[in-house]
């Protein structure tokens, strides 16, 4: 049986017609609740180049091809990683020692689970981080959350490394901040809610520490079936958006059902993935909840890595995730929208989700602090900042 596509959003509508046009309306709602229901979706937007996508790609496999030495002098880990590289066997994830989570496991059906992430220590992943935002103007109460980008050094990427991010991150940052307000329509809310979040209005939308956040995995290393390349565990930020990577691998775990769903993009189009965040669980008080998801090396994974061994011999066989990360203000008071929280009460008590596998049984609260902080809290969770 075909595994189940999650919804698909056409932002070309929201971009082409008027916001009060019964598509537009009806087109927000679909994806309010697409989030709600499965804290994901796919993204219609012709505005991506895939070609943009590939030179992308290409750029992060030539980068994460090079000597480890050379690697780790983009490493700032007095930063919280939260620039420049992280190298393979660093971030642990969260799941693996957080109550809430593991009960969430424990009660998905057994065949439903992710792979076991119990004995797994850090994830053999790398990471580069490159800032999408400008440095604040002001003196913020999170200076490394909001720190320079790290430009690699090596003579056949330093003039390209720029060009190639800005021009992929733009794309997807557009995309996302456009996506962001078609929610906040869908949920009631005015369309800058979450894009203009803060009390200096649009300043807040530059100055959010928004992050081009591809990740690497070495598949010569790394290339047996039911190897975890990223455990089990939901995004800290708000939003976060991929464009198609050449390696499938990714799960993510609907909200309404508990089912394992490998994403797959259409075959041809210009689509990205969504996933909601922490960030927009704890606006929204709980009724949207950031999504689950795992990378691991699947039956198609191993397919394509056979596959790409005779097209391309000559290009290294690493598994780049198109990934960014979108981030309200670091300085910005997070606590849940009134308005939404009661909407997540409201359904808990009339039912809905409740015998569902993702949804704790016990309430969460979430208690009113800086974005900042949470983006803190986090990371320590999963071994990036002491």
């Amino acid at each position: 049986m075909a595994a189940p596509m999650l919804p698909i959003i056409d932002l070309n509508v929201f971009k082409n017609q008027p916001q009060d046009s019964p598509a537009v309306v009806a087109e927000c709602k679909k994806a309010a609740d697409a989030l709600i229901t499965y804290g994901a979706l796919l993204l219609h937007d012709d505005r991506v180049s895939e070609d943009d996508n590939a030179t992308f790609l290409d750029l992060l496999e030539d980068y994460f091809d090079q000597p480890v030495l050379d690697l780790q002098k983009d490493e700032r880990p007095e930063l919280g990683y939260q620039v420049g590289v992280t190298l393979e066997n660093t971030e642990k994830p969260k799941c693996a020692v957080d109550e809430p989570c593991l009960r969430v496991i424990s009660r998905l059906e057994p065949d439903q689970r992710p792979l076991d992430i119990m004995g797994h220590h850090p994830d053999p992943k790398c990471r580069f981080f490159w800032r999408m935002g400008e440095v604040p103007p002001y003196k913020t109460q999170y200076p490394g959350l909001n720190a320079p980008s790290v430009v690699p050094q090596a003579e056949s990427l330093r003039d390209r490394w720029a060009p190639v991010m800005d021009k992929w991150g733009s794309a997807m940052k557009s995309a996302v901040e456009d996506l962001a307000q078609m929610a906040a329509l869908g949920l009631g809310l005015s369309r800058e809610t979450f894009t203009d979040a803060g009390d200096m209005g649009k300043l807040l939308v530059r100055l959010e520490p928004h992050l081009l956040a591809p990740t690497a995995s070495d598949l010569v290393k790394y290339d047996k079936k039911d190897t975890i390349l990223a455990g089990f565990h939901t995004d800290l930020n708000f939003l976060t958006i991929h464009g198609r990577s050449r390696y499938p691998g990714l799960h993510i775990w609907a909200r309404n059902t508990g089912k394992r769903i490998p994403v797959r993009f259409p075959p041809t189009g210009r689509y990205l993935l969504v996933q909601a965040g922490k960030q927009l669980e704890h606006l929204s008080g709980g009724l949207i909840k950031a999504g689950y998801h795992e990378v691991v090396v699947n039956d198609s994974t191993v397919e394509t890595i056979q596959r790409r061994r005779t097209e391309f011999p000559d290009r290294p066989l690493i598994r780049i995730s198109s990934t960014f990360f979108w981030h309200l203000s670091s300085d910005y008071d997070l606590a849940p929208i009134p308005s939404l929280a009661k909407r997540a009460v409201d359904a808990k008590l009339q039912g809905a989700n409740v015998g569902t596998t993702i949804d704790d049984s016990e309430d969460t609260a979430y208690e009113p602090m800086k974005v900042g902080q949470q983006v803190q809290n986090e990371l320590r969770h999963i071994a990036l900042m002491a």
